[in-house]
């Protein structure tokens, strides 16, 4: 395996452009399985949140608070593919080792916070319909 400081600057910046890639597609497609346990556990504390205030808003807020927990019932029947949860999980581990090994941990750690920014701002300026 070639030592970082053995690399070329050109080969170099296409390593970094290669494992930027590489860590973006498999934290989507990582995050998009975590997504289904991490909403869930939001979801659950909301609807606690809004069913202790249910008798407040009348039968239209009643039929809103059961149809957000129809969802969440609905949500906890797609079963997580566990074999490919566990290969995601492990690929983003070898890609974020391969960014600290060529690039460095604060490298990795800009790459990460880049991901998260970008993802912020996505949300934060989609149009919910």
């Amino acid at each position: 395996m070639d030592s970082p400081k053995t690399i070329s600057p050109s080969h170099k910046a296409l390593i970094r452009r290669y494992l930027i890639w590489a860590y973006k597609s498999t934290k989507e497609s990582f995050d998009r399985l975590e997504r289904k346990t991490t909403q869930l556990m939001a979801d659950e504390y909301i609807l606690r949140a809004l069913s202790g205030k249910k008798t407040k808003g009348g039968a239209e807020y009643d039929k809103l608070v059961d149809e957000f927990k129809e969802y969440i019932a609905k949500k906890k029947q797609q079963p997580v593919p566990q074999g490919q949860y566990l290969y995601l999980r492990d690929r983003l581990d070898a890609v974020e080792g391969a960014i600290k090994h060529f690039l460095g941990a604060k490298e990795l750690n800009s790459i990460r916070a880049g991901y998260e920014e970008e993802f912020t701002r996505r949300i934060w300026g989609s149009k919910d319909r």
